[in-house]
């Protein structure tokens, strides 16, 4: 009987565009399948021995004949392709519309409602790259104490700030106060506090970031959890992306590294639920980027962790690995791509070499921890549970 399941969530790391893919901007997008082809080799042996090239139509260069996991991907149900639509969906909560998005800045009632209740003007207000905005307007932040406000193609509110001119404590209250404001037909996704520090010309963002989301409007995966008795533990920004609902520990992290090193933490604490961990690097700092070596390295040095994931498992563990979007850094764009998500599983109570197929929507996840878990079921999903046990 499994009691304890590890969702690992390796944020971007799409496996090939949807049917839709084209109708979002993201024809071609294949965010590993491309890496590989673009880099010409990519050393994930673990991956590939739970099944990752095994699964239907992938474009990875490597399979196995005997995976040790089960295997498959998802297609995302929900409109839209951002963190916290492809979190939610996991969790069991499909949207029928996308989040708000705002390529042109936000509305000036927007801004100045937010001017008002920070008590000073802002600078920005465009879509930008969090590099360079703080290139072009950090030194007139500097000067005049006002706020860098900038969104991107993704549905979010961001806010740069200096920590020596606005204390992260206060740029997190200042994200609280815009959080209150961006609700109905301007609740963005997500609210994200962007502190950095250094001098014009060598600014550098710190790992003090913080995202501000929407509240579930539904009961998700971990809220039902909870309510039958079960442990959540929170890894990276999940706690963010989930506005706090539904979890009972938490561990904020700086990186990848970080997060494995948390989630092994909890590994070795005993208790039943779930343990579920975002590894944000290969979004943040190389998707959006367009940095594929910098992707595919991040990618071998998860790989290498696995063996260390797996020996920390107990009998009764299982362990998922997905992702929530797609983030292809070999294509023009630097946004997220509308792509499927890998699901690889592993357990010693997990049948080995399964294709658990092309599921028609992440929430198939969520449904098949609940189900396993024996904690009800979700508004979404269909469970895998027989395929794998």
């Amino acid at each position: 009987m499994i009691k304890r399941v590890i969702l690992i969530v390796l944020d971007s790391v799409g496996i090939g565009q949807l049917p839709d893919a084209v109708d979002y901007g993201d024809d071609g997008s294949d965010t590993i399948g491309n890496i590989w082809r673009t880099r010409g080799h990519l050393s994930i042996p673990n991956m590939i021995s739970l099944g990752l090239g095994n699964i239907d139509d992938v474009n990875i260069r490597e399979k196995t004949e005997n995976p040790i996991g089960c295997f498959g991907k998802a297609a995302e149900k929900s409109k839209g392709k951002d963190t916290t639509t492809g979190h939610w969906e996991i969790c069991g909560i499909v949207l029928d519309k996308p989040f708000p998005v705002y390529p042109h800045g936000f509305p000036e009632d927007v801004i100045r409602a937010f001017e008002e209740a920070i008590g000073r003007p802002i600078l920005g207000n465009i879509a930008a790259s969090g590099t360079e905005i703080i290139k072009q307007l950090g030194q007139k932040h500097m000067q005049t104490g006002y706020p860098i406000v900038y969104t991107s193609a993704d549905s979010v509110f961001q806010i740069a700030a200096h920590e020596d001119i606005i204390p992260v404590d206060q740029l997190y209250d200042m994200c609280l106060k815009a959080r209150r404001i961006l609700t109905g037909q301007h609740g963005v996704a997500r609210v994200i506090a962007r502190p950095f520090i250094g001098q014009p010309g060598n600014f550098q963002r710190t790992e003090r970031r913080r995202d501000f989301s929407l509240k579930p409007p539904a009961p998700t995966l971990l809220d039902k959890l909870v309510s039958c008795g079960y442990s959540v533990a929170a890894v990276g920004k999940i706690e963010d992306i989930f506005a706090q609902q539904g979890i009972t520990d938490k561990r904020h992290t700086t990186n990848n590294d970080d997060g494995i090193k948390a989630t092994l933490d909890y590994m070795s604490q005993d208790f039943a639920g779930l343990i579920f961990t975002n590894l944000v690097d290969f979004d943040m700092l190389y998707g959006h980027r367009n940095d594929v070596e910098g992707y595919a390295k991040a990618l071998e040095d998860f790989d290498a962790a696995i063996p260390a994931l797996i020996t920390a498992m107990r009998d009764d563990d299982m362990l998922i690995i997905t992702a929530d979007h797609g983030c292809d850094p070999t294509t023009p764009s630097t946004d997220h791509s509308r792509e499927y998500i890998p699901i690889l599983l592993y357990g010693r109570q997990i049948r080995s070499n399964v294709n658990i197929g092309v599921r028609s929507t992440y929430a198939d996840i969520g449904a098949t921890i609940t189900d396993i878990l024996k904690a009800g079921s979700l508004d979404n999903g269909c469970s895998f549970k027989n395929d794998i046990m």
